[in-house]
């Protein structure tokens, strides 16, 4: 007997069943892949309609001329709506007033444990949107701190980052230590309530224009920021000179400086305070607050 290779022509040919049943899979996995599809759609739409909702009514509450920044974390959103129960929601915006000093803060918040009714939001109404614990903060650009009186003194107010130890102890070993870092009860760092500030700027001595370098501490006392300046410099960044004792008594005073949290947006109480190059930023918490206390009417 002879054998020979298998072809193709000499395999059984499929059932007509298994062919049948190979087709309704791939039916039902696309109409599967349809329904996911248009409930991811639906919820990202919902999560939208709900932030845009939310931002507007904090344009209102903090006189912006945009919306600000909101973001519904946690997927899906839907689940969260029903249940009225959020357990993250970041409002962030720029361009905040308020008085007349203040014109251009930035402002952040971080809402946790958030219970806000879905009939509420999409009627629009956040008055009774409950916030569990809000974490803030509040970024003071160095243009607006310079309309602080006596800041508004100096000309071309700069503000850069400083140590404490600098501050106190200049160009000595005792100044190029650097600051203790601060940790929470997890032992993770965490910002201070004081620290260290450089101020620069023009200003007027026996009739000339003389750039100035005011190395100061920013502490944060209950709701109060004080701005204590130390020792003064003439010079730039790249050749500085110590001002004379008189001179300095007769200058000082004109980087001594207040501000008053309690006019800033957010119902939180200060905790910290951060310098950063350009800018000075409190940040604050508070827990068992309204969506009414981001507002800057109270100030």
């Amino acid at each position: 007997m002879v054998s020979r290779p298998v072809t193709r022509d000499d395999r059984p040919a499929p059932r007509p069943d298994n062919r049948r049943r190979g087709r309704r899979v791939r039916r039902w996995l696309i109409v599967l892949g349809v329904i996911v599809i248009l409930l991811v759609g639906a919820d990202f739409g919902a999560a939208a309609f709900a932030e845009h909702t939310i931002s507007q009514k904090a344009r209102e509450q903090l006189g912006l001329s945009d919306d600000p920044s909101v973001d519904i974390h946690g997927f899906p959103f839907l689940t969260q709506a029903l249940s009225g129960d959020y357990s993250h929601i970041t409002v962030s915006a720029d361009g905040v007033p308020v008085g007349g000093e203040l014109r251009d803060l930035g402002v952040s918040a971080e809402l946790e444990d958030v219970t806000a009714p879905l009939s509420d939001l999409t009627a629009g109404n956040t008055k009774n949107v409950k916030i569990g614990k809000l974490t803030g903060a509040v970024t003071i650009k160095a243009s607006d701190i310079a309309r602080i009186p006596p800041l508004d003194k100096i000309q071309n107010l700069r503000i850069d980052q400083s140590t404490q130890a600098y501050v106190k102890y200049g160009d000595t070993d005792q100044g190029q230590q650097s600051d203790p870092t601060p940790t929470n009860s997890a032992g993770e760092p965490e910002d201070d309530n004081i620290a260290g500030v450089r101020l620069s700027g023009d200003v007027q001595v026996a009739g000339q224009k003389v750039e100035i370098f005011c190395f100061a501490l920013i502490e944060l006392k209950n709701k109060t920021i004080t701005i204590t300046p130390h020792r003064l410099q003439f010079g730039n960044d790249q050749e500085t000179t110590v001002v004379p004792e008189a001179v300095q008594k007769a200058l000082l005073p004109n980087f001594r400086a207040s501000i008053d949290t309690s006019t800033l947006p957010l119902s939180v109480t200060p905790t910290a305070v951060r310098v950063d190059n350009g800018s000075v930023t409190i940040k604050g918490e508070a827990t068992g607050v309204n969506f009414s206390d981001l507002s800057t009417s109270k100030g």
